[in-house]
């Protein structure tokens, strides 16, 4: 029997005949990065929501802000769970805008994201960026990770952001505070979740993400609050996206026009 090369590649299994989050919002947001069963979800929750485009925009406007807050405020750290596929600017690039230092970990549990983000996310000089293949559901993983303790230092301030990710999570509450409980005083949550409350049509939207094979859970504004139990939870609170500190001269968008709640809370 001839032996098989070390060298040869570990065949991987991408299942691109599951549609993934990661893989619809890039065809929903008109990348290429996607296949027939993530086009497939992704008509589908377009036919009950043709708006939805226009809160994914909305969401990410939303992660600019935050970002930028952040680094404002002096975090050189962060944390970003479910990378999605890159698209200019990534947090990354508004991060080292401020503080060209900065040291990002992208989190993701796709190898497709994973793969295009090793190829088009580059920092600057002065920083670093890290990527992990991790699932969110398994914390434990994550934190144990060598390269996230190579590159964050955990005795820091860190600021992890969970962008439009948690409502792929039954246990939301659980996620927060694992990821939250090592991380030292001054670090930051932010996070955007989608909402039942803002816009209706949003049921019938996570009822067609959970039939495809893509659980989503809706949380109130109640349980949003919850999620920073323990955290000083900053102004303006848990907000509609377009009303997360919008810049000077900002139109923000009716509350209608999205379905997500946004905000940060600090460790004390």
């Amino acid at each position: 029997m001839q032996d098989v090369p070390q060298n040869r590649p570990t065949p991987v299994d991408l299942q691109t005949h599951r549609p993934h989050s990661a893989r619809v919002y890039d065809y929903i947001m008109g990348g290429k990065d996607n296949f027939a069963a993530d086009r497939e979800t992704a008509s589908k929750v377009l036919t009950n929501w043709p708006g939805l485009r226009t809160s994914m925009l909305a969401n990410r406007a939303c992660m600019h802000r935050m970002a930028r807050y952040l680094a404002d405020a002096g975090v050189q750290q962060f944390v970003d769970i479910g990378t999605g596929i890159p698209s200019s600017p990534n947090l990354h690039e508004v991060v080292q805008e401020s503080a060209p230092e900065a040291r990002i970990v992208y989190v993701d549990n796709d190898l497709i994201v994973l793969t295009h983000a090793r190829a088009l996310l580059a920092g600057t000089p002065e920083g670093r960026i890290a990527y992990i293949q991790a699932d969110m559901r398994s914390p434990e993983a994550l934190l144990g990770d060598p390269t996230l303790h190579e590159v964050i230092d955990l005795t820091r301030p860190v600021a992890l952001t969970v962008i439009a990710m948690l409502q792929f999570v039954e246990d939301a509450q659980g996620l927060v505070e694992a990821l939250i409980a090592p991380l030292p005083a001054g670090s930051y949550l932010a996070v955007t979740i989608p909402t039942a409350d803002l816009a209706p049509e949003s049921e019938q939207l996570a009822r067609e993400y959970t039939s495809s094979g893509i659980p989503m859970y809706l949380r109130t504004r109640a349980e949003v609050e919850r999620l920073f139990t323990g955290l000083d939870l900053l102004d303006p609170g848990v907000v509609p996206m377009p009303r997360w500190r919008p810049a000077p001269g900002d139109r923000p968008l009716p509350d209608t026009a999205t379905n997500m709640y946004a905000a940060v809370g600090r460790k004390p």
